[in-house]
């Protein structure tokens, strides 16, 4: 348990945070920023894989009470919905954002405000979502924001399709990372995001998150404060490779890692493409998926949520 400040505010007190938008900026220029490496001049307004420019674009924002219960609390997580994506899975649940690019581009000052709002408004946090591609515009909208009193923990909720070099230019600044380790198959991550690298990606990505924040801690009131929360969205017929990725986690990252096993997924987008997306996972993809995390060492699993699902 702690009630230690949010790293950011030290980052933006000592001058490191104004180094760190320095550095961010920097990539934009020929852009590394994610795996994807397109090396083209997003300051000029070129876009590639992200289709984002020099602005972020947002779809949404506001307390969402549907994240994992050391992040909603009583008044919600502060979600930030970034439109378009840098990994682009084929099943999307949010297809129109990711792929549609459904939003509207937005300056560092509106972030800023945006960020404030949800504070203002009783947020435990505030909840970054589909991150990678816009690092740069996040940290410059931070500063601002912590002018105006921002004061509380920034959650980076990402695909975990996350370059190891700009995860490093968010330590000492990003208190929660979440990310969602998805595949452990190159081939199907090749057939659904186009990305056959992610599995290696993934397991560089979460173990440099893990060095820098640790296991997620918990503060006396039940909300997180800092650390690593880890999603897997359970696939039909275990196509994510559920015991792999737990064994990996349990094994590489520390077995006390803070673990959501997610049974809501649905065929969405272009899921239909791929053979054996079309369908949903059963109440026994479920079930043993949550064994095999267990049967891994996993020993925080997030307390399962209703939904609807097959038998």
């Amino acid at each position: 348990m702690t009630s230690k400040a949010p790293a950011y505010i030290d980052a933006c007190r000592t001058g490191l945070l104004d180094e760190r938008i320095e550095a961010a900026r920097e990539r934009l220029k020929c852009c590394t920023l994610c795996p994807r490496s397109c090396r083209i001049d997003r300051t000029a307004g070129e876009t590639g894989v992200c289709r984002t420019g020099a602005e972020a674009w947002v779809s949404s924002y506001g307390p969402h009470f549907g994240e994992e219960a050391p992040l909603t609390g009583t008044g919600g997580s502060g979600t930030i919905f970034f439109t378009h994506c840098n990994l682009l899975c084929l099943f999307c649940q949010n297809y129109d954002i990711s792929h549609g690019g459904a939003g509207d581009p937005v300056s560092a000052g509106q972030l800023a405000r945006m960020m404030l709002s949800l504070e203002n408004s009783g947020c435990h946090n505030i909840n970054f979502v589909t991150p990678s591609h816009v690092v740069p515009q996040i940290l410059e909208a931070l500063k601002p924001a912590v002018e105006g009193g921002l004061s509380v923990p920034l959650v980076y909720n990402t695909s975990a399709y996350d370059s190891v070099d700009t995860l490093k230019l968010l330590e000492g600044i990003v208190d929660i990372y979440m990310p969602d380790f998805k595949f452990w198959r190159p081939e199907l991550a090749e057939k659904a995001c186009g990305a056959k690298d992610y599995p290696d990606v993934a397991r560089s990505a979460v173990r440099e998150m893990h060095r820098q924040v640790g296991d997620l801690v918990i503060d006396a009131g039940g909300i997180a404060r800092r650390g690593l929360l880890v999603r897997h969205l359970v696939l039909p017929k275990g196509l994510a490779d559920t015991g792999k990725v737990m064994q990996f986690i349990a094994a590489q990252v520390s077995p006390h890692t803070y673990v959501n096993i997610m049974p809501q997924y649905r065929p969405c987008g272009r899921a239909a493409e791929i053979d054996g997306l079309e369908g949903y996972p059963s109440r026994s993809d479920f079930a043993a998926a949550l064994k095999a995390a267990r049967d891994a060492g996993i020993t925080r699993l997030d307390e399962p949520r209703r939904t609807f699902m097959l038998a």
